[in-house]
C-alpha cells in the first residue's frame, strides 16, 4: 500500500470522527472541518491508488521491452537504427 493511501485513510478517518462529535457537540463548524478532511483524505487515497496503478503499469511495460530485446537482439539493434537515421535525417531535406 502506499504511503497516500495510508494518510488519506487515516485523514477520512480523522474526519468522520471529527464530524460525529461535531454532530453530537451540535457544532456545525466542527461538522463542516471534518467533511472537508474526509474530502481530503478521498483525494489522497485516490491518488496514492493512481500513483501506485501507473508504477505497476510502468514496470509491466519495462519488462515486456526487456523481454523482447533479450529474446529478439537482431530486430531491435535494426529498429534502433532506423530511428537513429530517421532523426539524423529530419532536419535535412529529402
Amino acid at each position: 500500500m502506499e504511503q497516500n493511501q495510508l494518510s488519506g485513510a487515516a485523514k477520512n478517518l480523522g474526519g468522520k470522527a471529527q464530524e460525529g462529535i461535531g454532530r453530537a457537540t451540535g457544532d456545525n463548524n466542527m461538522q463542516a472541518r471534518g467533511r472537508m478532511k474526509q474530502a481530503e483524505g478521498e483525494m489522497q487515497d485516490l491518488y496514492g491508488q493512481g500513483k501506485e496503478a501507473v508504477s505497476e503499469g510502468a514496470a509491466s511495460i519495462e519488462d515486456t521491452l526487456r523481454n523482447y530485446i533479450e529474446h529478439k537482439p537482431y530486430t531491435t539493434a535494426a529498429i534502433a537504427l532506423a530511428v537513429g537515421w530517421m532523426i539524423g535525417r529530419a532536419h535535412r531535406p529529402f
